[in-house]
């Protein structure tokens, strides 16, 4: 058989592609996939695949235990938290050599996938577009679907771009193995304002043509025009950024009002952790729903104390532990690192009176959780190294509670566990995108035109709504002051969503932040009172100026017979 070779835009490409061969044993007619005349003749069968596509093929081997990955890195065994100051990832899993900057074009760790995943999901795309032109159906239909077609697509050029910066723009065309893939032109990177200006443009198109809701009329987990305009949202305000620097706040404002407009979507007011645990949510713009025969990774044995049976996988660190107010809305840290004595911080119970959003993302010492306790302290803890299945004991001290459902098993769950929705988008994201970008164009407390809130108003509904209940910001703030309290407000509304990382890379704060040691806590036992101190989890963290953005894979580089750019630095 002829040789294969992996390009850009081929990937790993799922539906069927002839390769020219002598005819041998291997030249038989496949019964394990549908084959491509089969779609293009049958509008079921289309739609079918067009469902399919907003998920992925497993690239590498850590990824998509139960079932085939969506969009980012969603509930897998290490989440997107580990490799930020979020979390680690106890047994690593490929996690720690980002976090100890050494990420390379041959190493990318947990995050291998970015690349082949997106641009085969764009082939897949660009293919299906070709065929609904061509299929019969009525054009109301066909619009829907064009429109599902366009908002993947422009999802995929998103996770390229806030990984990669740089990207190529194929269009609509389908490239195959036979064509001329020599052209440096096809390998040609666009700046960030092209592949912005184009994927809004995509973004402006589906729009209009997705539906208003995915109420009855439609399936839960399909694209709308919200989830279209949340996507925009996203992408105007890191256009705006700094990192970015090609667009304005002014934009991203509009992008942010044109979805609270929609009237469509509330705050979850049923619990802070239980708004992750429903699939009838108010707040949900996407999400990805699973089902008994799809269910994702087990989250409660994955990510479990030790004591409890589980394997305690991402495990926050006390970098963001400190970080959580109390319940006042004062810091318990000043500046300089020392104990502000005003918002009555008490060393000795460190986890008390926090923002109640803590006690709901993550597990402590004497957390309540499943009947007992959390033991994580020393000597003799259950969920410390000297409990049992000390391997899987969590490095920091800390276990993850969001996410977690408690009614379902944590010792052999499988297949009666991991029927949690993944948030994509919710309408928490808006509100705070909102917040930041009406505050760095006009100010906190300036109403913008047509608009029905200011920044510090969005910023409040968040911090206020039932079960966070936090004291609202007051007036007066300055716009560097409110630029704090939005940056407060992501790193622990959006915290283990996969925020943190894009957020300190596009306000330019990783050097600062990503090389902060990881820390975690011990914590000793001597009768009834426990005594804390510092400790770092995982050594030699380490970010560099290149990391703003990821590198390339060398096999992409090498498949493009050099055409393509790699990242500077790499």
């Amino acid at each position: 058989m002829k040789k294969v070779i992996k390009y850009i835009f081929l990937g790993v490409f799922t539906t069927t592609i002839i390769i020219s061969c002598k005819k041998d044993i291997l030249d038989v007619t496949p019964t394990d996939r549908i084959s491509t005349a089969s779609i293009e003749s049958d509008t079921t069968l289309l739609e079918a695949y067009i469902t399919n596509r907003y998920i992925g093929e497993r690239i590498i081997a850590s990824e998509a235990d139960g079932t085939n990955p969506g969009f980012g890195r969603g509930f897998e065994y290490a989440l997107w938290s580990s490799i930020t100051d979020e979390s680690m990832y106890t047994n690593d899993d490929n996690t720690w050599l980002i976090v100890r900057g050494q990420l390379s074009p041959e190493n990318m760790g947990s995050a291998g996938s970015i690349w082949a995943r997106s641009y085969r999901s764009i082939r897949e795309c660009n293919y299906a577009l070709q065929v609904l032109q061509k299929i019969q159906m009525s054009d109301s239909y066909r619009n829907q679907l064009e429109g599902e077609l366009r908002f993947i697509r422009a999802f995929r050029y998103h996770d390229l771009m806030r990984n990669f910066g740089r990207v190529v723009l194929v269009g609509d065309r389908v490239y195959n193995l036979t064509d001329d893939l020599t052209d440096p032109s096809l390998f040609d990177r666009k700046t960030i304002e092209e592949g912005l200006t184009y994927v809004l443009n995509e973004l402006n198109l589906a729009a209009e043509k997705l539906p208003a809701n995915n109420s009855n009329a439609w399936v839960k987990g399909r694209a709308t025009k919200g989830a279209a305009l949340a996507l925009k949202s996203r992408l105007t305000l890191y256009a705006a950024s700094p990192l970015y620097n090609v667009g304005t706040w002014d934009d991203a404002v509009l992008a942010a009002q044109n979805v609270i407009e929609l009237n469509l979507y509330s705050l979850y007011t049923g619990g802070y952790r239980e708004q992750f645990l429903t699939n009838d949510n108010p707040e949900t713009i996407f999400a990805r729903y699973y089902t008994r025969n799809a269910n994702h990774v087990h989250l409660e044995i994955a990510n479990g104390p030790n004591g409890y049976g589980g394997w305690g996988g991402n495990t926050p660190y006390q970098n963001l532990v400190d970080d959580y107010q109390m319940s006042n809305g004062l810091s318990p840290f000043l500046e300089d690192g020392s104990v502000n004595t005003a918002s009555g911080y008490d060393q000795t119970k460190p986890y008390v009176n926090r923002d109640p959003r803590f006690d709901a993302t993550i597990l402590h010492n004497e957390s309540i959780y499943r009947g007992r306790a959390v033991e994580v302290f020393l000597p003799g803890g259950r969920d410390s190294q000297e409990g049992s299945d000390n391997w899987n004991t969590s490095k920091t001290g800390y276990y993850l509670r969001k996410f977690m459902n408690d009614q379902y098993p944590l010792q052999n769950p499988w297949g009666n566990a991991g029927f949690q929705p993944w948030n994509y988008f919710r309408y928490a994201e808006i509100l705070l995108n909102y917040a930041e970008a009406a505050n760095e164009a006009f100010g906190p407390d300036v109403l913008p035109s047509n608009a029905t809130m200011t920044a510090r108003q969005a910023l409040n509904m968040v911090r206020k709504r039932p079960s966070v209940n936090m004291p609202e910001i007051p007036l007066g703030r300055s716009k560097d002051e409110f630029r704090k309290d939005v940056r407060y407000e992501r790193r622990i509304e959006l915290a283990f969503e996969e925020h943190r990382f894009y957020d300190v890379r596009r306000w330019k704060i990783a050097m600062e932040t990503e090389n902060e040691p990881a820390y975690g806590i011990t914590i000793r036992k001597n009768g009834n009172t426990f005594t804390y101190t510092r400790k770092e989890a995982l050594s030699d963290r380490l970010f560099q100026e290149k990391h703003y953005w990821l590198p390339i894979p060398r096999s992409e580089i090498l498949s493009s017979n050099g055409l393509l750019e790699q990242n500077p630095g790499y």
